[in-house]
């Protein structure tokens, strides 16, 4: 396998990456405030849309297909690379793995479904709102810190890996 073919792997990843923590910054930073601050009816119909629209993004492409990236670049990794690299590689498939993957399939889809089950305008929606939002927000930022994360991994491999030839 080509050093041109792996620095390309990497930058890909890299960049990958960044936009899932960047989409999930988004999501920190601005977009739940606004939907906090907004009608409960309404901010709850609005991510209760989101939620349903996510599914067929070109986002969920990259929110997966990163997931299988990262489990190919470990491999890689251990299997031709040299230990730094492969090192960074491992751990950034970790962060990835763990920090967003895991986060997204344990804590913050079934939290989408259960708001996805009440009516908008529900006494039940309501407080269920009022929660949603704090721990929602919180498990998003360690989504956003852990897909940060690994793409930082991402880039110390490129910045360890041997010069190409």
């Amino acid at each position: 396998m080509s050093n041109d073919f792996i620095q390309i792997l990497l930058v890909a990843a890299t960049l990958a990456s960044g936009l899932v923590a960047g989409v999930f910054l988004t999501f920190s930073d601005f977009v739940m405030r606004s939907l906090g601050r907004a009608q409960p009816a309404a901010g709850i119909e609005t991510m209760q849309i989101i939620n349903r629209e996510v599914y067929r993004s070109q986002f969920m492409v990259l929110l997966i297909g990163m997931s299988f990236a990262s489990i190919g670049l470990a491999g890689l990794g251990l299997l031709f690379l040299p230990d730094p690299v492969a090192a960074w590689l491992v751990v950034g498939a970790m962060a990835y793995l763990g920090g967003v993957m895991a986060v997204t399939a344990r804590i913050n889809v079934p939290m989408n479904k259960a708001l996805d089950a009440e009516r908008p305008d529900s006494a039940a929606a309501f407080f269920l709102w009022q929660t949603y939002l704090r721990n929602w927000t919180r498990w998003n930022h360690l989504r956003s810190a852990a897909a940060t994360a690994a793409a930082l991994c991402y880039l110390a491999a490129i910045m360890a890996a041997p010069p190409a030839a």
